[in-house]
C-alpha cells in the first residue's frame, strides 16, 4: 500500500487554515453588528445622564452612521492600493480605540468622537472583510464563507442585546450592594459603559487573529508578489487548483491599473448597477424598520412585551437561525435562486404584515408570525446575498473600489430608511409603511430576474467572462 500520496493528511490542514482564516475575518461582522445594534440599550442611560434634546440625542445614534460614511469613503481604495488586511487590522484598531473610548468617555463630545471611530470601523469593516473571503475562498464554498460575515453580523447584534439585557438585569440585583468602586462605578451607576467597553473582546481577538491571517492571494498577485500568492492559493487550494486559479488570473486583462475610470466603464456597467441595487434594495426591504422598531410596532399593536430588550432579542434570534439557511444553501441552490424565493417570500410577509394593521387583527398571533416570515426571507436571501454577489462581479483591480461604492449605497440608504420610517409610520400608518417594504422587496425580485446571472461554482476569473462575453 502506497502511503506516500496519503489524500488524508494534506485536506483537513488546508480546511482547518480556511476555517481559521474565514472565523477571523468574520469577527469584523460580529463586531459591525455589536457596535450598531448596541446603542438600543445604551441610549436611555446616555439620555438620561447628560440631559440629551432631541436633537442632542439624534446625533447620538446617528454619529456612528456618520463614521460608517467617512470609513466607506476612504476604506474601497486604499484597500486596492494597500491590501486587504492592512485595512482589516485598521479596522480592529477602530473598534478597540472607539470601545475604550465610548466606556472611558468623560463627556458627551468625547463620547460622540468615540462612536464615529467605531462607525469608521464598522465603514471599514462592512467593505474589506467580505472581500477578503471571496478572494481567499475556493470556488465551490465561496457563498457559504462570504456568507458567514452576515451570519457574524446577525451574531453580533445577538449579542448586543443578550449583553445589553444581561447587564441590565446585572445593575438591578446589585443596586443595593457594592462590587467595588470599579465595578460599581461600570456595572451599576453607569452600566451603559460596561454595554459599549465590552466591545473590547471581540476587538482585541480580531486584532489578535489579523497578526496570523495572510494577505489576500489575488491581491499580492495582482501586485506582481506572485510567489507569494501562489504559496498561499497552494495552502489553500492544492497547488493543482492553485495553478489553475494563477492561470486565469494572469489571462485578465490588465490595460487599467484599477481607476474609477475602469469602474465606470461601458462593460462595467451592468455589473456596476448591480452592486448598487442590490444594497439599496437591502434597505428599503423594511428590515430596519423590524429591527429598531419592532418592540414599539408590537406594543402599538396591542401586543403585550414586559420588556423592550426581550422583544429585540427575539427578532435578532430568528435573524441569527434563518441566515443558517443561507449559509446551508447557498453554494447548492445558488445565489439566484435563493434571491428569489426570498425576494417573493419577503414581498408576500410584508404584505400581509400590511394586511394585519389596515384589518385590525393586530392584537394575534398572525402579526407575529408574518414579521418572523419576512425575517426569515430576508436572512437567507436579501440580507447575505448582497455581499456574496457583489463580492464576486467585480475584477480584482478594481474590487475594493467597487464595494466601496456598493456598501456607501447601503448606508444612505441606511441613513433615508432610519429617518423615513418613523415618519411613515406617524402620518400613514404602519399598514402602508410595510405595503410601501413589500413593494421595494417586489421590485429587488424582478431586477434579479432580470439581470443578475447565477455565479455558483465559478472562480471569480470566470464570473468576469460573464459579463465580458
Amino acid at each position: 500500500m502506497n502511503l506516500k500520496n496519503e489524500p488524508q493528511v494534506s485536506p483537513p490542514r488546508s480546511t482547518v487554515f480556511l476555517i481559521a482564516i474565514t472565523l477571523v475575518a468574520t469577527l469584523g461582522g460580529l463586531l459591525f453588528g455589536f457596535d450598531m445594534a448596541v446603542i438600543s440599550g445604551v441610549l436611555p442611560f446616555v439620555k438620561q445622564q447628560f440631559s440629551l434634546s432631541p436633537a442632542a440625542e439624534g446625533w447620538f445614534v446617528s454619529s456612528a452612521l456618520v463614521g460608517c460614511i467617512i470609513g466607506v469613503a476612504f476604506a474601497g481604495e486604499l484597500s486596492d492600493r494597500f491590501g486587504r488586511k492592512k485595512l482589516l487590522m485598521l479596522s480592529a484598531l477602530l473598534f478597540l480605540f472607539s470601545a475604550v473610548g465610548t466606556a472611558g468617555s468623560a463627556g458627551y463630545t468625547l463620547l460622540i468622537l468615540a462612536r464615529m471611530m467605531g462607525g469608521m470601523g464598522v465603514g471599514v469593516a462592512s467593505i474589506v472583510a467580505p472581500l477578503y473571503i471571496s478572494e481567499i475562498a475556493p470556488a465551490a464554498i465561496r457563498g457559504r464563507l462570504v456568507t458567514f460575515y452576515q451570519l457574524a453580523i446577525t451574531a453580533g447584534i445577538l449579542v448586543a442585546y443578550l449583553t445589553n439585557a444581561g447587564l441590565l438585569n446585572l445593575s438591578l440585583s446589585y443596586h443595593q450592594q457594592s462590587l467595588g468602586e470599579l465595578l460599581d462605578y461600570i456595572l451599576i451607576k453607569e452600566v451603559w459603559r460596561a454595554m459599549l467597553g465590552l466591545g473590547v473582546i471581540p476587538s482585541l481577538l480580531f486584532l489578535i487573529g489579523l497578526c496570523f491571517v495572510p494577505e489576500s492571494p489575488r491581491w499580492l498577485i495582482h501586485q506582481g508578489r506572485e510567489l507569494e500568492g501562489i504559496a498561499i492559493l497552494t495552502r489553500i487550494n492544492g497547488s493543482a487548483k492553485a495553478a489553475t486559479d494563477v492561470i486565469l488570473l494572469k489571462k485578465t486583462p490588465e490595460k487599467e491599473s484599477g481607476s474609477y475610470k475602469e469602474l465606470f466603464a461601458k462593460e462595467r456597467r451592468r455589473p456596476l448597477l448591480i452592486g448598487l441595487l442590490l444594497p439599496l434594495f437591502s434597505q428599503f426591504s423594511g428590515i430596519n424598520a423590524i429591527i429598531y422598531y419592532g418592540p414599539r410596532i408590537l406594543n402599538d399593536a396591542g401586543i403585550n412585551i414586559s420588556n423592550a430588550l426581550l422583544g429585540q432579542v427575539i427578532f435578532g434570534l430568528a435573524n441569527f437561525l434563518f441566515t443558517l439557511i443561507a449559509v446551508w444553501k447557498v453554494d447548492q441552490m445558488g445565489r439566484r435562486p435563493l434571491y428569489i424565493i426570498g425576494s417573493i417570500g419577503a414581498t408576500i410577509s410584508l404584505f400581509f404584515t400590511g394586511w394585519c394593521f389596515y384589518s385590525g387583527a393586530t392584537n394575534n398571533i398572525a402579526l407575529v408570525i408574518s414579521i418572523i416570515l419576512f425575517l426569515a426571507c430576508f436572512a437567507f436571501s436579501i440580507g447575505p446575498l448582497k455581499f456574496v454577489i457583489a463580492s464576486e462581479i467585480f475584477p480584482t483591480r478594481i474590487r475594493g473600489r467597487a464595494m466601496g461604492l456598493s456598501i456607501m449605497v447601503m448606508w444612505i440608504a441606511d441613513t433615508i430608511v432610519g429617518q423615513l420610517t418613523p415618519l411613515l409610520l406617524g402620518s400613514a400608518g404602519a399598514a402602508v409603511t410595510f405595503w410601501f417594504f413589500a413593494s421595494c422587496c417586489l421590485v429587488s425580485f424582478i431586477v434579479v430576474y432580470k439581470m443578475v446571472p447565477e455565479t455558483k461554482g465559478k472562480s471569480l476569473e470566470e464570473v468576469q467572462d460573464i459579463f465580458i462575453h
